[in-house]
């Protein structure tokens, strides 16, 4: 079984339009409601996957109770802790060509609650077998707090994947997750200035974390493993909304890592997911038959030293 941890769970809201023109009126030819934040979305491409997953986290007020109807009608496991505190909306608006997003920042979290979750994610780590911890961090919780749950999940003996930006990331690769996800923007923040991404990711692992796979957007990863350093990529990118791409590929890795998938084998699945997910309507969504398909035009090479 994965879980995964969604400190600031949103419900998201993608509203379609022909074209985005800033500054003019649109009329929205269609509205979606999902459950969302980034792990929430990662919990539901395993659902679809067909993958055991709970989804935990932290979810408050009406729009909490919201998100928790919306995992259920998905069918998806959840294990979400109360909080006092209104959980966030987000607002997507797709076009034919790409997306922009609008984030709430979040609720503020007291410290008892943030409390209550840790004891309530050790629990849940005896029916783990992978953790994935994704998204930014409400107001009120630590910025090592994906650190911290790094720490209960290896004594453990559960391996982590991580995914977030920051200081949260800084702290939390310092912490030895199993996995680190980041984009080319996370890695040249997190050292502190531009690096070409596979001696990023290389550098990643020399700063705590075992394994880490950057993503390069529409052009694929590259992965600076124990095996080697790959990269793997579509023969093109994909036209879509790309809001939920970097979701599906961590549930891909995820997946891998709970299955022991070789690299390469784990590489396809993340690329052809993350496009698969592009071109779904709104975020969060995989079409699997597509995934299948996108599978066999993924390519995986070695990436050489230097």
């Amino acid at each position: 079984m994965i879980l995964t941890v969604t400190l600031n769970a949103a419900l998201d809201l993608t509203y379609r339009v022909p074209a985005l023109s800033p500054g003019g009126t649109h009329r929205v030819s269609d509205v979606a409601e999902r459950a969302g934040g980034k792990g929430v979305n990662v919990a539901r491409v395993l659902h679809a996957l067909g993958e055991p997953v709970i989804a935990t986290g932290l979810a408050g007020g009406r729009t909490g109770e919201r998100i928790r109807e919306l995992l259920a009608a998905d069918g998806v496991p959840e294990a979400f802790a109360p909080i006092a505190g209104e959980s966030r909306r987000t607002v997507v608006v797709a076009d034919g060509a790409g997306a922009t997003g609008f984030w709430e920042p979040g609720p503020a979290v007291p410290a008892a609650e943030w409390t209550a979750f840790r004891r309530r994610f050790t629990g849940l780590l005896g029916v783990a077998h992978v953790v994935v911890l994704a998204g930014s961090l409400p107001d009120g919780i630590p910025a090592d707090a994906y650190a911290v749950l790094i720490g209960l999940a290896r004594a453990a003996g559960v391996p982590v994947v991580l995914d977030a930006d920051g200081d949260p990331l800084r702290l939390g690769v310092a912490a030895g997750p199993d996995l680190v996800k980041p984009n080319a923007a996370e890695l040249a923040g997190l050292l502190g200035r531009p690096v070409p991404v596979p001696t990023a990711a290389r550098e990643v692992r020399a700063l705590g974390a075992r394994e880490a796979v950057a993503s390069l957007g529409g052009a694929g990863l590259v992965a600076a493993t124990v095996d080697g350093d790959w990269r793997a990529s579509l023969p093109h990118p994909l036209d879509g909304n790309p809001t939920g791409a970097g979701d599906a590929c961590v549930a891909a890795l995820a997946r891998g890592l709970a299955h022991r998938q070789p690299w390469p084998d784990r590489l396809v699945d993340a690329v052809a997911l993350a496009g698969s997910a592009v071109a779904a309507p709104v975020a969060g969504a995989v079409s699997i038959s597509r995934w299948r398909r996108l599978r066999q035009a993924v390519t995986v090479c070695p990436v050489q030293e230097g």
